[in-house]
């Protein structure tokens, strides 16, 4: 996996899990506090401003983590 895919991903499970964590339905076994919802609009955000700006800090700490930035293919 690239950069990009694990920047997909992370977003991914995050949004499910603060909206999990946040939302009151009820009978949400999983529901703590509707403040959980702010991390939902947090990685929304930064992923919004990653469109016009091509800036993602989790970008950075996984080039960091020496996570590769492009597929290598051998045609």
């Amino acid at each position: 996996m690239i950069v990009t895919d694990w920047i997909h991903s992370i977003a991914g499970f995050f949004i499910l899990l603060t909206m999990a964590l946040g939302t009151d339905c009820g009978s949400n076994p999983l529901f703590l506090h509707e403040y959980w919802l702010f991390g939902t609009a947090f990685v929304g955000l930064n992923l919004f401003q990653f469109g016009f700006t091509k800036f993602c800090p989790l970008g950075l700490i996984l080039k960091a983590l020496g996570v590769p930035v492009c597929r290598h293919t051998n045609k």
